[in-house]
């Protein structure tokens, strides 16, 4: 079978992009607005994702994209491929056309990448075309900040300069993680986060992803050139903090007596075909990764 009977080109097709957010839509309320929220801040879902998609007269009815994720897994640089927005429109499934471009999709990654990830509540739906699920942790670490300077500003996106800084940071980023990190990915960092809060500490040169619920700081990525202790964290914290959550593992923080729980977020479970070398390890793919 060719690799190209339902693989598409935004750049080819202008009309292509509104067309398959009608399915997406349709499948997925408010995606189109993450969308547009990834294209403001400069980075493009059509630029980013290869869609492959049947259409029905000229209604898209089933899609599946992939888009390039540059990983360290294990310490070794890796280009996997994210499988993405899974629709089939309603009315036209369980007739096989998810089938059809699946399989088209499997046939083109395998050409080029030798592991795929996604992230599904649905895993029965890809267990057939050979992916796996991978147990994911979460890591639980006691603390006792007292609350200190107010370090970290909420980057605004409004101003030109921070979304230079943010860009810069994106491009430049070291892994938040030896054994499962992402660097220089923007498009689908800004997806998932760019409707996010996200703090910038001037003298670290630091963007956090992360949450504050009481006493308990949740921290789901970095984005710096260096990975700081967890406690330079918390020391630009004015409030006290008793517990952190941390989504990735931690082993570059600096932090002992760290408790790793099995865990899925988001009721999302991650998903891998192909190589990957982590499976064995306790880790999570940061939350501003998963598609």
């Amino acid at each position: 079978m060719s690799c190209d009977r339902f693989k598409k080109s935004f750049a080819v097709d202008p009309s292509l992009s509104a067309r398959l957010f009608d399915l997406l839509e349709n499948t997925f309320p408010g995606i189109s607005s993450a969308a547009e929220f990834g294209r403001k801040l400069g980075a493009s879902w059509e630029a980013a994702s290869t869609p492959f998609i049947r259409f029905n007269d000229d209604q898209a009815i089933a899609h599946v994209g992939v888009v390039e994720i540059p990983m360290q897994i294990m310490g070794q640089r890796v280009t996997v491929a994210g499988i993405h927005a899974v629709a089939t429109r309603q009315g036209f499934r369980r007739r096989g056309y998810y089938r059809e471009v699946m399989n088209e999709v499997l046939e083109y990654c395998d050409q080029i990448y030798e592991t795929l990830v996604l992230t599904t509540s649905q895993p029965e739906f890809y267990l057939p075309f050979g992916f796996r699920v991978v147990e994911e942790h979460i890591f639980k670490v006691k603390c006792s900040s007292i609350g200190s300077i107010d370090g970290w500003r909420t980057l605004d996106f409004a101003d030109v300069e921070d979304l230079t800084l943010l860009h810069r940071l994106l491009e430049t980023r070291v892994p938040v993680s030896n054994i499962v990190g992402v660097v220089q990915e923007k498009a689908v960092f800004l997806v998932n986060e760019g409707s996010r809060p996200l703090y910038y500490a001037k003298d670290l040169d630091a963007i956090a992803c992360m949450e504050i619920e009481d006493t308990r700081l949740h921290l789901f990525d970095l984005v710096t050139t260096q990975i700081y202790p967890l406690q330079k964290i918390l020391d630009r914290l004015p409030q006290p903090i008793e517990e952190v959550l941390i989504y990735f593992s931690p082993e570059l923080l600096n932090v002992n007596n760290v408790q790793a729980f099995p865990y899925v977020i988001d009721e999302a479970v991650l998903m891998v075909r192909g190589k990957f070398a982590a499976e064995k390890q306790k880790f999570m793919l940061p939350r501003s990764a998963r598609c």
